[in-house]
């Protein structure tokens, strides 16, 4: 876990330095939230809207080794940077642009990783539903970690409301059905 803190912090160091938004997602964000698990790697967001990624991309490939032979080209097609720390840590930055990773970027807090690392990390409630929006296996069971620990504490309206929205785009409403039967199955614990 240290290598990972140390990779994150080296390259939200450097975006932050840019003036850049960005925050920690996925797994290094979950065990703030809910269960430990293990990861390999680091995901960071980082807000460049839409129109200029291309000056984002440049800079965060001249200053980090790319992961794969053709990141640029990749990055541009995906909108997720594949690059390295100094340390050897794969880190995945994904280009944000949407309203909801806006909102999510101003609603990050900084988490204390050690005594003397604290990094932005998503809330809670926007790990839920970045979790439930991707849907995998290991996501759904991520979204149950963080409701048993964040039992009561979770702002439902903004979840239903932002959850909707982007199950509406993808055109998967059987997100928030599967959602709902997992916050039922935990309150009823």
């Amino acid at each position: 876990m240290a290598r990972l803190v140390d990779a994150a912090q080296e390259i939200v160091s450097f975006l932050r330095e840019q003036g850049w938004p960005c925050c920690i997602v996925g797994g290094l964000a979950v065990p703030a939230w809910g269960e430990p698990r293990s990861t390999a790697d680091v995901d960071i967001c980082l807000y460049t809207g839409l129109g200029d990624e291309q000056s984002y991309i440049e800079l965060i490939l001249e200053r980090f080794t790319p992961r794969i032979s053709d990141a640029r080209e990749f990055a541009e097609r995906s909108r997720v940077i594949l690059v390295q720390a100094s340390n050897g840590i794969g880190v995945d930055i994904a280009l944000a642009w949407t309203p909801f990773e806006s909102r999510m970027l101003a609603r990050a807090t900084p988490f204390e990783f050690t005594a003397s690392i604290a990094l932005p990390i998503a809330s809670a409630e926007d790990v839920v539903i970045m979790k439930a929006f991707a849907g995998r296996p290991h996501d759904w069971v991520d979204v149950q970690g963080v409701l048993v620990k964040q039992r009561g504490k979770l702002d439902w309206s903004y979840i239903q409301q932002e959850l909707s929205a982007l199950c509406e785009l993808k055109e998967a409403p059987e997100i928030l059905d599967k959602l709902q039967q997992i916050q039922e199955r935990v309150d009823a614990e």
